[in-house]
């Protein structure tokens, strides 16, 4: 399918691996020009000149701090006038409600809601002055049902869905398309964090526990960067316009919900 976004330009952030990194191949895959941010430099360049190679579009990096105000104004002045805009950033650590302090909190909400909210409010005015655009925002199966032990990430990423909620209908009639993703447990990094974290707290080898958890999809695997960034392509193309302001998940069915 001709997603129609060849020769569109596209930040997307946390882009050196994961989740980012499968979205950053499939708009690469689709034509799109590339602006990729991670916090490693090795990474990043690695992963670019991967990219250049095997899609042949342009690839700027800039290795930064999304989340900090000087890391956030130095890939926003790389990336410039962008069509797409891709957020992403690492979950905050599981625990126990006992053992979050505001501190906690406010760090959950500086990456997973304001940094998000800080890039749209840069990125998408002009967008809606050259009548086009694409936002999609990573968050979390966590936002339609609760993961106990993510509570900071549960806390933050629910906030930035209000947020994105109303937004996404007030920029909609300037031709600018909002919606986000939210990724169940893929092979990332993240899952052998959390799977890690699980085998500690149980006793249990991580294998065991990457199986206990894997029992719990209906697919009975985890997801894979390409099938993630497929998705995230299709909502960033033409044929994605008249989806605004939603929450699809890609989780293999673990949520248990009927809408």
């Amino acid at each position: 399918m001709d997603l129609g976004i060849s020769g569109k330009r596209a930040l997307v952030c946390a882009s050196s691996k994961g989740l980012g990194r499968g979205c950053a191949e499939a708009l690469a895959e689709a034509g799109v020009n590339l602006v990729m941010n991670a916090r490693g430099s090795e990474a990043l360049e690695a992963a670019a000149e991967e990219i250049r190679t095997q899609y042949g579009v342009e690839v700027t990096t800039v290795a930064a701090d999304i989340v900090s105000e000087e890391g956030r104004a130095r890939v926003l002045e790389a990336a410039g006038d962008v069509d797409i805009l891709v957020t992403n950033a690492g979950g905050p650590p599981p625990g126990m409600w006992s053992d979050w302090d505001r501190t906690d909190f406010i760090n959950a909400l500086d990456s997973n809601m304001l940094t998000p909210i800080a890039l749209m409010t840069a990125l998408m005015p002009g967008m809606m002055d050259r009548g086009w655009g694409r936002v999609v925002n990573i968050t979390s199966q966590s936002v339609k049902a609760p993961i106990p032990a993510l509570g900071l990430s549960n806390a933050a990423r629910t906030g930035l869905t209000g947020y994105v909620a109303g937004t996404a209908r007030q920029v909609a009639p300037s031709g600018v398309v909002v919606n986000n993703m939210l990724p169940g447990i893929h092979a990332t990094d993240r899952a052998d964090q959390l799977d890690g974290g699980v085998a500690k707290a149980q006793g249990i080898s991580v294998e065991d526990a990457r199986k206990n958890r894997q029992a719990t999809i209906p697919t009975r695997r985890y997801g894979t960067r390409s099938e993630f960034g497929a998705m995230c392509a299709f909502l960033c193309s033409e044929k994605a316009g008249f989806i605004v302001g939603q929450n699809i998940l890609v989780d293999g069915g673990a949520t248990n919900a009927t809408i």
